[in-house]
């Protein structure tokens, strides 16, 4: 442990695996102790033996956009750990793919519902149980397909880029105490993103300027950088995490 989070605790949601444990992993190699949430407790509490166990994590099942599980993911980490200085907005879904005039509805609100509405109960609920008088920082998960057309998954990207509007308002409401920041990271090889490369990687890697696609642990020690100290000057910014590939044609 190197110590750059000793003594803080963090809330990650949808850290049963992927980039989410990634991150949860990476804050406690660095001092954090994390609750994570997801809705399948086994896999949870696998995830948490791999963490190193109830001294370093805690998990918490539940549906992200439930207010009874905020609630109670919040109280247990008072409860444990005694604080909750860092929140990160992992949980996304995209039950939907193709254009948008042959959308779901009723799925386009359950993304917004998941992927923006949950992430400010979240923030709302953290602010007034520790932040609010303790200051703390927070990061969103986006995505790339916030900033670069997706075919496929535009609705997906339509609302990461609210998710991306949401960090920069609340990076104004919540300073100078709280930062908000967020990261966009293009393609990794996680079971979420499967179906955007399974079967032709060497072909979706030549958009991608260094040449492979992300792995969760590209996207861990991100985020684990602007939740600390040693990004104290950064706030409102969805930073890239692409290797590269906003800077070529596209996702394709």
């Amino acid at each position: 442990m190197t110590g750059r989070h000793a003594g803080r605790t963090a809330i990650v949601t949808g850290a049963s695996r992927g980039i989410g444990l990634a991150i949860a992993q990476q804050l406690v190699t660095e001092g954090a102790r994390v609750v994570i949430t997801a809705r399948n407790k086994d896999t949870l509490d696998e995830a948490v033996e791999q963490l190193g166990g109830p001294q370093h994590a805690l998990a918490v099942a539940g549906k992200a956009d439930d207010p009874a599980h905020q609630d109670d993911a919040i109280q247990q980490a008072l409860r444990s750990f005694g604080r909750v200085d860092f929140l990160v907005n992992n949980t996304g879904i995209n039950p939907a793919y193709g254009p948008l005039v042959d959308l779901d509805l009723g799925l386009a609100r359950k993304i917004v519902e998941v992927n923006c509405i949950a992430a400010v109960s979240w923030v709302q609920k953290v602010h007034r149980a520790w932040m609010r008088e303790h200051g703390g920082a927070i990061v969103n998960v986006s995505s790339i397909s916030s900033v670069r057309t997706a075919p496929g998954i535009g609705f997906y990207g339509a609302s990461k880029a609210m998710l991306n509007s949401i960090t920069e308002l609340l990076a104004v409401e919540l300073g100078p105490d709280i930062r908000v920041n967020g990261v966009a990271p293009a393609v990794v090889k996680t079971k979420f993103a499967i179906p955007l490369y399974d079967g032709r990687e060497a072909e979706v890697v030549q958009a991608y300027p260094l040449g492979r696609l992300g792995e969760p642990e590209d996207i861990g020690t991100a985020v684990s950088f602007l939740l600390s100290d040693d990004a104290a000057w950064i706030t409102g910014q969805t930073v890239p995490i692409d290797g590269g590939m906003s800077l070529t044609a596209g996702l394709e």
